[in-house]
């Protein structure tokens, strides 16, 4: 882990801007429309496929010698409102519960994932006897449970980049990059960094990509200490993100779509078999997109069984930006823009994918104001697609937090605008006909949505209270922990100071008064966590109210404030990093059970100065039984639950 600490002077006003929602203001994004053009949120549009070749070289070569980066796409105004039906209330929202082990009377924890039955790579899996984890350029295999027996069993050495895991019965898939990819904007007459060359391919802002390629790997582990390599698959692009669902596994890669020399790269999958060309006539395109295209291949494939084909589909679109998935649907994003040279207002395009085992098929796409903050915020429910966006939502200037809910054809038939104007999205979670939101800007309302209703989602109840919550994960049905930042109003104008990491325990219960009923704040302006930013880093169980986050601590020494008071915008020194454990109740509150850490007896945090990088770094925790593991890149940690008496560790080397 490598954590930079921010030392100027800036203010928690300023959003949090990644990804997309960076994208979105400078992907300059395509579109001829006239200035009195009114922002309408799309409805059922349809993709189409091209018939040719030839076509999608024209298409292409169009949108690369426009002036504004892309071909004229249909207006969004053409489109209509879609039709509307009653929502019933939704499935079980719990995604994260205990697992056990087969065979065995131990239970274990899995990876923190959005959706019940949809899996999510991670750095690290276990199967409650082993754990799977990359280390560096390596996959270790460890013997986990029990714990007295712990060892490393084998070691999968790469020359590629490590990315992410999935584990499933005797089977395990590596996802690797090789090389990795660098993607940025830079002017046309410069360069990304010195000494390399950029091609000139349309005027203005110019995407500049390095050749990249993602390679999956799925080895059979019926002999763990000599797993042995079932598939190898490489495809064009860099890798976005993916899901197991049963015995597949989903993909999604990105490739820069460009015609160069007269040609245009198709993206090409590559297996034991040979090569395969997407070819062009398979290919679905949208004209509603941003100034650069990309092809976002979608790839299936069987975990289990290696003679079942691969399935693919690919998508010529905007840059894909945030990606949900429920068990029969897959849902990417992209920008794209309305108005004129004078007034701009940001869309998000959605399209839907239809999966099924060895089915990838194109449903349908819809159009919304505003930016995706991340997959939280969307979510699919009986048969309809919710979304969170920030941003305007007319030319007119309307902004703030939207929330808009599409029918199966993605048309919209329900809408919640403006939405805490003027403060930043931070975070959201759909639970069945609720929704909770975060925004902020000097303090944090947190908002209760009704959903029940398709055509009229509703603000049910708001709690304003000092910090905010990145991250919200439901604790049962009428409670909520969030984990955030703590802040302090700033003096000096209409902002506020984030100080250490808090987290909060919501009672949601009565939706028209939410309250804070316990908070935990943990060091000073510094301090940070990996679950701000990465919900796989978090550990839960209602069953045990353990609730288990890494930290990076960082304390202010009142010594250098001298007969001062300590100003906010003070930062701490780094003086701890490890995994806090605490027992989470609404009768209890959240109290810090202890901590574990991997840097006893090691000076990295005393050398860490400005900067903080160890690979004793704890990244993520799992429990196996009553023993609570710990995992850095260099060990793997191993105490009794609930008491953290250690039992053992392994050196990762």
């Amino acid at each position: 882990m490598y954590v930079k600490r921010r030392r100027i002077s800036t203010s928690i006003a300023v959003g949090l801007i990644t990804g997309c929602i960076l994208g979105s203001g400078m992907w300059m994004l395509a579109g001829i429309y006239t200035p009195e053009t009114a922002f309408i949120y799309g409805s059922p549009g349809s993709l189409a496929k091209f018939a040719s070749y030839k076509e999608l070289k024209n298409f292409l070569t169009a949108s690369q010698s426009y002036s504004g980066g892309g071909v004229e796409p249909q207006s969004i105004a053409e489109r209509l409102l879609g039709g509307s039906q009653k929502l019933l209330v939704g499935p079980t929202y719990d995604a994260a519960e205990s697992l056990r082990a087969e065979g065995s009377s131990q239970d274990y924890s899995g990876t923190n994932i959005q959706v019940a039955g949809v899996d999510e790579a991670d750095i690290v899996k276990t199967d409650g006897e082993y754990i799977y984890l990359v280390s560096g350029n390596a996959v270790f295999i460890v013997k986990a449970y029990p714990p007295q027996d712990g060892k490393v069993v084998s070691k999968l050495s790469f020359n590629g980049t490590v990315g992410e895991l999935f584990a499933s019965g005797d089977k395990l898939v590596v996802f690797l990059g090789a090389p990795e990819i660098y993607a940025t904007w830079v002017e046309k007459s410069g360069a990304a960094s010195p000494g390399m060359a950029v091609r000139e391919i349309s005027p203005g802002l110019i995407p500049w990509t390095y050749g990249a390629s993602t390679t999956i790997q799925v080895y059979d582990l019926s002999d763990r200490a000599s797993p042995t390599l079932d598939r190898n698959i490489t495809i064009d692009g860099s890798y976005f993100n993916s899901r197991m669902i049963g015995d597949y596994v989903y993909v999604v890669v990105q490739k820069s779509a460009v015609v160069e020399d007269g040609n245009v790269d198709l993206p090409t999958i590559q297996t034991e078999r040979g090569t395969t060309e997407v070819e062009a006539d398979s290919i679905y395109y949208s004209n509603h997109t941003d100034y650069g295209y990309v092809f976002a291949t979608i790839m299936g494939f069987n975990v289990q069984d290696g003679t079942k084909p691969i399935v693919q589909q690919s998508f010529l679109l905007g840059a894909t930006c945030s990606m949900y998935v429920s068990p029969e649907h897959l849902y990417i994003t992209s920008p794209y823009r309305e108005g004129d040279e004078t007034r701009m207002v940001y869309g998000t395009s959605i399209h839907k994918i239809r999966i099924h085992e060895d089915e990838i098929s194109y449903a349908a796409d819809g159009h919304v104001p505003g930016w995706v903050l991340n997959q939280f915020s969307m979510d699919e429910n009986d048969g309809y697609f919710r979304i969170v966006t920030t941003g305007e939502t007319s030319i007119e200037g309307t902004s703030g937090t939207n929330v808009y809910v599409l029918n199966s054809t993605m048309g919209v038939v329900g809408k919640l605008e403006g939405l805490a104007p003027g403060e930043n999205m931070h975070s959201a979670r759909f639970m069945g006909s609720r929704a909770y939101l975060v925004t902020f800007k000097n303090i944090d309302p947190l908002f209760v949505l009704n959903l029940a209703d398709p055509e009229n989602p509703a603000v049910l109840g708001k709690l304003k209270i000092p910090g905010y919550s990145d991250y919200l994960h439901p604790y049962d049905d009428t409670h909520l922990i969030g984990v955030g930042k703590e802040t302090e109003e700033a003096k000096e104008g209409d902002f506020a100071w984030y100080q250490g990491v808090k987290i909060s325990l919501f009672d949601v219960g009565d939706v028209a008064n939410p309250k804070e009923v316990a908070k935990y704040e943990i060091g000073d302006r510094g301090t940070d966590s990996p679950v701000l930013t990465n919900h796989k880093a978090f550990l839960f169980s209602l069953d045990r109210n353990l609730l288990v986050i890494p930290v990076l601590l960082a304390e202010i020494n009142p010594a250098a404030y001298p007969g001062e008071v300590v100003p906010a915008q003070a930062y701490g020194e780094y003086v701890y990093q490890g995994a806090y454990v605490f027992n989470i109740s609404p009768e209890g509150g959240i109290v810090l059970s202890g901590r574990v850490t991997h840097l006893e007896g090691k000076d990295d945090l005393l050398k860490s100065g400005f900067y903080f990088e160890s690979k004793y770094t704890v990244e993520r925790a799992l429990y196996i039984d009553d023993v609570l593991y710990t995992i850095s890149a260099g060990m793997i940690g191993m105490n009794s639950l609930p008491s953290l008496e250690s039992l053992n560790s392994i050196e990762l080397s």
